[in-house]
């Protein structure tokens, strides 16, 4: 059944003075509007996942801080010869990890050891620079005029929320140097996919998160962390308008096979997606630790968009993961 979900227009905080919730930040947005404006610890969590695709390589890049540590990553993947690069990094009591309170704005700043990452942050779009041993990216985000975005505000509770913001289909181009080889990313057949989070976390939580894209098209859906919140993070993109699927979806995958097919399905939405590559990744610090399989490859299927019109997916590139935390 449909959520009825209320679209935020005008700027707003997403906590009040005391550091809890605050009411009038729960709802959706078309463009980021909020200021994480959180304090002190609690199981704060914060984070800036940039994925990227290009016709040879994917790429993933991550700045957190989880409080008790700092959790960074540059992972490179060659389509074409199965090669990864890259490296993942904790830094104890997320030490220089600069994470600004607005989407879009600000510098993002991740650094252990020899891994750098680097997205200065405007009007304008995104610059990227990141950097380890034998890999070093640079890339430009730019933010097309018009172009919308889905920002959530996920209440549990009013001392337990997650702001997040999903940004599909960006146009990217830039540079990628793997050893001594240099790979030009150019606009056409690659984007880029933002994951903007703020907030404070239960414990224990799972989630199941999916992006894809094509020219003009793209499809972002999320499940299980939503439930029963009244909130969802389901949004159909065609020529980068937002139309909003208020409702919960129905996730089907064999865990057991993470390349068996997925199907998610509900009130507005449609999709089969076929996996080609798993990228396995957690970490376990004792009492915290984590689980996560992306899966990237195709969808196909269907959304609706505001009007009820139907439009058919017939190949988004992207991925489909469960995560898994205990955090």
């Amino acid at each position: 059944m449909a959520i009825r979900e209320r679209e935020i227009t005008e700027p707003v905080e997403l906590c009040t003075d005391r550091g809890r919730l605050n009411p009038a930040a729960v709802g959706w947005t078309r463009t980021p509007l909020h200021r994480a404006n959180l304090r002190g610890w609690g199981r704060t969590k914060r984070w800036e996942y940039w994925g990227v695709v290009t016709p040879r390589h994917l790429i993933g890049l991550t700045v957190s801080s989880l409080d008790y540590a700092a959790l960074h990553e540059i992972w490179i993947r060659d389509r074409e010869t199965g090669v990864e690069h890259g490296r993942q990094a904790v830094v104890p009591l997320a030490r220089g990890a600069v994470l600004p309170d607005r989407s879009g704005a600000g510098t993002v700043v991740g650094s252990a050891g020899a891994l750098r990452i680097r997205i200065e942050q405007g009007p304008a779009g995104s610059v990227i620079s990141a950097r380890v041993p034998d890999v070093e990216l640079e890339l430009t985000v730019p933010l097309p005029a018009g172009h919308e975005s889905l920002g959530v505000v996920v209440p549990w509770s009013a001392r337990r929320f997650q702001y997040t913001v999903k940004d599909l289909g960006r146009p990217v181009h830039g540079t990628l140097r793997l050893g001594d080889a240099e790979h030009r990313i150019d606009a056409a057949g690659s984007f880029a996919v933002l994951d903007h989070g703020r907030g404070r976390w239960p414990y224990r939580i799972s989630w199941n998160w999916a992006a894809g894209c094509a020219p003009g098209r793209g499809l972002q859906l999320g499940g299980r962390w939503t439930a029963g919140t009244g909130s969802t993070e389901n949004a159909l993109f065609v020529d980068g308008r937002l139309h909003k699927i208020g409702a919960e979806l129905t996730w089907e995958y064999d865990p057991g096979d993470w390349r068996a097919p997925w199907r998610i399905h509900g009130d507005g939405v449609d999709v089969r997606f076929v996996p080609s590559h798993v990228k396995a990744s957690g970490t376990n610090l004792g009492v915290v630790a984590s689980a996560t399989h992306q899966c990237f490859g195709h969808f196909a299927g269907w959304a609706t968009t505001d009007d009820g019109t139907r439009v058919d997916l017939p190949r988004l590139v992207g991925w489909a993961e469960e995560a898994n935390q205990r955090w």
